[in-house]
């Protein structure tokens, strides 16, 4: 995986018709511009903002970024580079924040990929599940961004040079926990009994993995065997998910998704935060 990779469109990240030309191109304008077109379900009571029981079940099954932007199209005329009021914006989790600001870093021709893994500025002594974006710096070396805490959140760092020891990718956090330093019951949803765990870890491990090879899929998919909830982790599991935590290249991270077990399959099952668990067919890579 090259610098090409990162700068080429996924079938989840593709834009569609959008014109890039009115856009900004520097990462932290359009990192500004995605905060003010998402809210996150979760943080109504931050903006002072009732979410709409219709959005908040259904904005954040918005699998492609051509769906994010047809419901921006429907609340507002408005430039999408004008900030908007809550009720004009889509609302979504981590991942929608952060495939929006990857899909506009790379249509405005900065390399750019999605990283799923494990924030601490969130809650206190917890590992929260999260999303960031990875973007290619002036000096060639990656950053991560997070455009939803860009404005609106009191965080000790610039978001979009997030460091590495507050956002961990999955990976890093397997390895922590495979070695006694972390804590695996302290990793995933701290507001979820049910959604925290080593099993928890794993299934992020498989996602920031399939996001590397531009499958950049919900934060809820999952498959058989290994990423159902409570999934059972077997000495093989152990073995791969190990793999992928050492993995530091491209080419690594290329020919571990080749293998079977570590793959996506084209049938997966969603596991729907409040519309029950769907069948889903995924776009042929």
């Amino acid at each position: 995986m090259n610098e090409d990779f990162s700068l080429r469109q996924t079938p989840y990240s593709d834009p569609g018709e959008l014109d890039p030309r009115g856009l900004p191109r520097a990462p932290r304008r359009l990192a500004a511009m995605v905060r003010g077109l998402i809210v996150h379900r979760g943080e109504g009571d931050l903006l002072g903002y009732e979410v709409p029981e219709e959005r908040l079940h259904h904005d954040a099954e918005s699998r492609y970024v051509t769906e994010i932007l047809r419901l921006l199209r429907e609340r507002g005329d408005t430039p999408l580079t004008e900030r908007r009021g809550p009720g004009g914006r889509f609302v979504g989790t981590c991942r929608d924040f952060s495939l929006l600001l990857c899909s506009l870093l790379r249509a405005t021709g900065t390399p750019a990929r999605l990283r799923c893994g494990f924030a601490t500025y969130f809650t206190d002594g917890w590992y929260e599940d999260h999303w960031v974006t990875e973007y290619r710096a002036r000096d060639g070396g990656w950053r991560r961004a997070d455009a939803q805490v860009h404005s609106g959140y009191d965080v000790s760092f610039d978001p979009m040079d997030v460091p590495r020891d507050v956002f961990l990718v999955a990976g890093d956090v397997w390895r922590d926990c495979r070695q006694g330093r972390v804590d695996p019951r302290m990793c995933g949803f701290s507001g979820v009994e049910g959604l925290r765990g080593l099993w928890f870890v794993h299934g992020n491990v498989l996602r920031d993995l399939a996001a590397l090879n531009g499958v950049e899929l919900l934060p809820w998919d999952g498959w058989e065997p290994w990423l159902r909830k409570g999934a059972s982790l077997g000495e093989d599991a152990l073995a791969a998910a190990d793999a992928v935590a050492a993995a530091r290249s491209p080419d690594d991270w290329s020919r571990l998704f080749a293998d079977p077990r570590l793959t996506v399959p084209a049938e997966i099952t969603s596991y729907t935060s409040y519309l029950g668990d769907r069948p889903v067919t995924l776009p042929v890579r």
